[in-house]
């Protein structure tokens, strides 16, 4: 009974403050220290000695049904401080055509540098404040000659014909 009336004499913030008092003064000091590095983050930033990183990833299923993941984003800075990225990259292939989509913001038309095999796509670009490099491997045979590109709002499209197109069969009535 001694130690429920020392309980009741407590008062209950001194108990809350007894029990969580250290944590909020662990919390206040990692928010402070965020706060700080934000700053010295963003003061850097606007001077031109912080460039931002980017950085992620795809996901699609293969045609053998498993899941295929491809990163894009910033790579270590290159020779004279311009950031060289892999672009974001959609294959998509249809019963005659192959279909390669990238998107790469930041660089003129004349700036982007294609090299086709039957089995890769070799994309270049160099923009003023940006780089882009990606060897894409198609999930077929292409015919190199037949390839279309276009580049449009940052966004450039190849199309190729495949190279040993499916062959559409004939349906057969069964009586």
């Amino acid at each position: 009974m001694v130690w429920w009336r020392r309980r009741k004499e407590r008062d209950w913030d001194d108990i809350f403050e007894e029990f969580f008092g250290r944590e909020f003064e662990i919390f206040d000091e990692i928010f402070e220290r965020m706060m700080r590095d934000l700053d010295e983050f963003f003061r850097a930033a606007s001077s031109g000695e912080v460039r931002p990183f980017v950085k992620g990833f795809s996901i699609r299923i293969g045609p053998d049904g498993k899941p295929e993941i491809k990163e894009f984003g910033t790579k270590p800075t290159v020779g004279e401080g311009i950031e060289e990225r892999k672009p974001l990259i959609d294959v998509i292939e249809t019963d005659d055509e192959v279909q390669v989509i990238a998107e790469m913001p930041g660089v003129k038309k004349e700036d982007i540098d294609l090299n086709a095999t039957e089995k890769t796509l070799e994309i270049k670009a160099e923009g003023e404040n940006r780089r882009y490099h990606e060897i894409v491997e198609l999930p077929c045979e292409v015919v190199p000659e037949s390839a279309k590109a276009r580049y449009n709002n940052g966004v450039l499209e190849v199309v190729f014909k495949k190279k040993y197109p499916e062959k559409k069969g004939k349906k057969i009535k069964v009586e």
